[in-house]
């Protein structure tokens, strides 16, 4: 075979060919995947925006007015409302409210306390979310304090009580007799700062 065979010159261009074309793969790969984390780097911005705007992932925040509205509401004596209290887990701790279930009556100041247990031999941080049962009760439930506010960290095998503070409200509807308050606590990674509740 000669140097100017064009076999030859086709079988070693071959290969810078199939490195072309490897190379262009790769640098696309490449954006692709700086693309995707930017997105994921962008996404927990964007929800909370989103949530602000419309207003959904509002639960865990201060019941805007509750003090004032507290100070300057009647108690509704010619009425009484059952709250019950729930609490589940997702995770290693212990979570449970010191009693199940108050007779309240609307406009009145209540403060209850819920137990929470870190059982590991580690530091350990998590967030209550809570819900209401009926749907309807949400908006008349109003909290002045709650350990939901904000994550909570515990030290290894720490026990911490945490107070709930709430009115409802004299306007809730005169069908809603019970209202349920549950709390679900989830850990999470990483620790948040110790607070005192």
């Amino acid at each position: 075979m000669s140097p100017a065979d064009p076999s030859t010159s086709a079988v070693q261009a071959a290969p810078r060919a199939a490195r072309g074309l490897n190379l262009q793969m790769l640098g696309k790969l490449v954006v692709m995947a700086g693309l995707m984390f930017g997105f994921g780097y962008a996404l927990v911005p964007i929800y909370q925006a989103i949530c602000e705007v419309t207003g959904l992932n509002d639960i865990t925040k201060r019941d805007k007015g509750a003090e004032e509205f507290a100070r300057n509401t009647q108690v509704d004596r010619s009425r009484k409302i059952t709250v019950e209290f729930d609490a589940n887990m997702r995770g290693t701790m212990l979570f449970k409210p010191e009693v199940n279930a108050l007779e309240v009556h609307p406009g009145e100041l209540i403060t209850v306390v819920y137990d929470l247990v870190n059982t590991r031999e580690v530091p350990t941080a998590g967030q209550a979310i809570p819900s209401y049962a009926p749907q309807q009760s949400s908006p008349y439930f109003r909290k002045l304090e709650c350990f939901c506010f904000k994550q909570q960290a515990l030290d290894p095998n720490e026990t911490r009580k945490f107070p709930v503070v709430f009115v409802v409200d004299p306007k809730l509807p005169r069908e809603v007799n019970t209202i349920t308050l549950s709390y679900t606590f989830f850990e999470v990674g990483g620790l948040a700062p110790k607070s005192g509740g």
